[in-house]
């Protein structure tokens, strides 16, 4: 299962015990996954999609329970996409007006509300009940072992301007992009917004104020992994360089001594420089300080490092001469 279906059904748990906390979950859910259609005057039927089938029923439920509104269900599966999804309807009926109305979604005399409605987000819970409602309805949750990215995708630019603002009131900084143009089954289109979070401390700060302290937790678990992950990566990356670079080293240490052997002879060289040679050529395979404390007594790397500078000095001169 992702971390998108785990998150949502850890939230269509949240118990709604309060009449405007339903409110404002249901509110969001239909602005940010449903269609509203109108079919002449005070005539309208709302059409909400979803793939996840608890939040269909979140749906049915507090339709049913705050506005007695019957929905019909049907259990679509695309062949192309190999996915499911839930298409909801909530034709028209008597007490459909007056829901959309106390959801701030459609204000008789005045049209659509393109914005967060300030009448059902009056209170913190609230607040928190429509931020968890539009995550259901549209939120993504990339794997954290991957990306910390976390995103709901709305139409209309003012209310994703408005949500932004709404995350930022419970302490979270989201950031706003511009997806694309999308046109319905209705031949409506939409501009898409994606209302995204790349920071872990913003994901799990923001699971934790909509209801989702497990999935918060298990966040957390992962980041922690990730940084011991990193570290024990950047331990072994710097040690197989160190090892790169004391291989070419040698390399380079081999070549010189071979061309003191050409030139000179290694018994013709210093007794100390000398005994450098002959135990790199025995131990290739060793970095410089390695090499040293091989010796007996051990010769410290500084000294071992004069031991090759002093080398390359005779092996110029002798170049020079030649």
């Amino acid at each position: 299962m992702s971390y998108t279906a785990l998150v949502k059904n850890e939230l269509v748990s949240v118990p709604e015990n309060q009449t405007e906390c339903e409110l404002a979950q249901l509110s969001a859910l239909i602005r940010v996954s449903g269609t509203l259609s109108m079919h002449g005057p005070g005539k309208f039927a709302v059409r909400i999609v979803t793939e996840t089938g608890t939040v269909a029923r979140t749906v049915i439920s507090s339709s049913r329970r705050l506005f007695d509104l019957g929905t019909s269900v049907e259990y679509r599966r695309s062949i192309m996409h190999k996915k499911r999804n839930y298409l909801l309807e909530i034709s028209d009926q008597d007490s459909l007006a007056d829901a959309l109305s106390a959801l701030g979604i459609y204000i008789p005399g005045e049209g659509l509300v393109s914005g967060i409605p300030k009448s059902v987000v009056r209170t913190k819970q609230a607040q928190r009940a429509f931020l968890r409602g539009a995550f259901m309805a549209g939120g993504f949750l990339a794997d954290p072992l991957k990306d910390f990215h976390l995103e709901i995708a709305v139409s209309g630019e003012r209310f994703a301007t408005e949500l932004v603002k709404l995350m930022g009131s419970v302490g979270v900084k989201a950031r706003l992009n511009h997806r694309n143009r999308h046109t319905n089954a209705l031949m409506r289109t939409r501009e898409i917004y994606a209302v995204y979070l790349k920071s872990s401390d913003d994901i799990i700060k923001f699971l934790r104020e909509i209801g989702a302290p497990t999935m918060a937790r298990a966040i957390a678990f992962t980041r922690v992994q990730k940084h011991y992950r990193n570290n024990v990566n950047r331990v072994v990356n710097a040690e197989m360089a160190n090892q790169t670079r004391s291989s070419n080293a040698a390399a380079d240490q081999l070549v010189l001594i071979e061309k003191a052997e050409k030139l000179i002879g290694l018994r013709s060289l210093p007794p100390a420089v000398r005994d450098f040679c002959v135990a790199r050529k025995d131990n290739p395979e060793l970095s410089l300080s390695a090499l040293g404390e091989s010796f007996v007594p051990p010769v410290s790397k500084s000294a071992m490092y004069h031991r090759l500078l002093r080398l390359e000095k005779i092996v110029q001169d002798l170049e020079k001469d030649a």
